[in-house]
Order: C-alpha cells, then structure tokens, then sequence
C-alpha cells in the first residue's frame, strides 16, 4: 500500500464508533500502523489466525473509540461440539468467528465476526447455508451464558443473490433482522454482490436507529467515490507500473492501465469490499422510564 492508502482507510474508520474487520492476515503490521494514525483515542482487540489451507491464515479484529465504546468483559471464538456437528459433514466453520461484547451507553451487546466459505457452485452454497445452520445453533445454545440477548451479525457472509435465499431465511426465523438500509445492496467492489451483511437481534430496547421515515438506519459507504477515483488512474502510472506483474504494457496501452488500475491496484490499496454501517440507538431511557411509570401507575 501507498503510505496515503493508510490515512485514507484511517479516515473512514475514524468515523464509526466500533469497526468489524475480517480477513487480518498473520502479519499485525497494516493493523499497527492504523492504529498509530488513529491516536490513543483507539483500541483492538484481535483473535488468533485460523491455521490450515480452509483458514487462510486469517484472523478478526474489531477496532473501537474507547471514548463511546468499551468491552463488556466477552471475548471468544465460537468453537462447534460434537453434539452440534452430529451428522454434519462440518465440524467446524473454516473461519472461526469471533464473538466479542461491547457497551455503549447503557446498551450491553455481542457482536460475532464472520467470514463465511465462499463460491457459488451448488456444493459451495450448500457447504454455506450448513456453516450458518451450525453458527445458528451453537449461538442458541450459547445465548445463555454470554450476558446478553443482544447479538449482532456481521462480516462478509459471501451470500449470493437468490442462491443463499434460504439460509437467509434461517437467519430471520432465528430471530436476526437485517438492518433495512442494507437490503439488497451491493457490497463488494465489482458491484455484483451483497457479500457483506448485519443482522441483530433486536428486542424493545435494543434497535437500530430510525430516520423519519421509520426505516433503520444503514448504508455502503464506497471509498472510490472520494479517493482513487476512476479519472486518477494516470496520477498514479508510476506506481502501478514499479508493481505490475502482468504482461500488458501499461506505459503505453492506456486501456490496459486503466483496467489494472479499477479491477486491482485500487482494490489493493483501499479494499476488494466497500464498508457497511449502520446506527445502533444506545439511549432508550425515556422510552424505559415511561414503561416503569406505566406500571407502576403514574
């Protein structure tokens, strides 16, 4: 990466209040080096690499504003059990998510990183859709003994549209909603796909924010409509060509620069997937002392 693409991604995560990352690889230096731009403002907590060819040595992060979110004491990787796995075919997803409580406000809430196996042949759908079934029940196992009802979705699940309808369905008749700013959205780069998903648990006190027209508030934030943009691909010729391993000429086949420039070297210095986001209401106090003065017949 460009040193600029660090201040770049530095900005948009300075942003947000707590941010879900997947796909840390080994190496923590790209992470260190955001946190030195993101000041003593900021924290991570990190889990370790899931090992083996299924793995890709990558690992989850999520990176908080300790001035409006702390830990909840939860931290942990959802490891799968004989009694889940029975009958399956999985034992245990290819990358272990990672399940981490959190407070803000007066809301307490787990959030679970995911990476979910990619592909959109039949048997990767189907390997997919059974990775969720197992996620699903081994947090309904689970729900009891992490301090909160309120459980929150996110990552890049690699559902493909229509293809992954049913496991979606799952996760709603579990009890997950998803944020309704990001339905049907894409989110990958290319445009193509809603990869990238949030789903809550939501309850009378624990909700996504609403804008007036009483929809919860969500959206895709894509970065190349603000740096790297489409019309910048000559500014940085010099530097996709010192990196360029391909065949075509990019000093002189304009096209060929261009396309380098849109289907990669950006995508390498900012992210192959566009960030999503939505707001969670952390103060539900009138709304709560309003029901107690209810009942209590005030």
């Amino acid at each position: 990466r460009l040193y600029e693409a660090y201040f770049y991604i530095a900005e948009i995560i300075a942003r947000f209040d707590l941010v879900a990352v997947q796909e840390v690889k080994s190496t923590l230096k790209d992470l260190q080096i955001i946190m030195r731009i993101l000041g003593s403002d900021w924290d991570y907590i990190i889990n370790d690499i899931t090992d083996g060819d299924s793995g890709n040595s990558e690992r989850s992060a999520y990176l908080f504003n300790n001035k409006r979110v702390r830990l909840s004491g939860l931290a942990g990787e959802i490891v799968l059990w004989p009694d889940i796995t029975q009958g399956s075919n999985i034992k245990q997803l290819k990358r272990t998510p990672y399940i981490t409580g959190f407070k803000a406000g007066w809301k307490a809430f787990a959030m679970i990183n995911l990476h979910l196996h990619p592909g959109d042949d039949a048997d990767d759908v189907a390997f997919r859709k059974e990775e969720i079934r197992l996620l699903l029940a081994a947090l309904k196992e689970k729900t009891d003994g992490l301090g909160t009802q309120n459980l929150v979705l996110c990552g890049d699940f690699n559902l493909y549209d229509g293809k992954d309808d049913p496991a979606i369905d799952w996760i709603n008749q579990a009890g997950y909603s998803e944020v309704d700013g990001l339905v049907g959205k894409d989110t990958n780069a290319s445009q193509t796909e809603a990869y990238d998903r949030l789903f809550l648990k939501q309850n009378q006190y624990f909700q996504v924010a609403m804008d007036g027209g009483g929809m919860g508030i969500g959206d895709v934030l894509n970065p190349f409509d603000f740096v790297f943009r489409q019309d910048e691909h000559r500014e940085y010729k010099n530097e996709m060509i010192a990196v360029y391993g391909g065949s075509k000429d990019l000093e002189n086949d304009a096209q060929a620069l261009e396309s380098y420039f849109l289907k990669y070297w950006r995508r390498n210095q900012i992210s192959d997937h566009f960030p999503i986001w939505f707001e969670l209401s952390t103060d539900s106090s009138v709304a709560f002392l309003t029901e107690k003065k209810t009942q209590l017949g005030g």
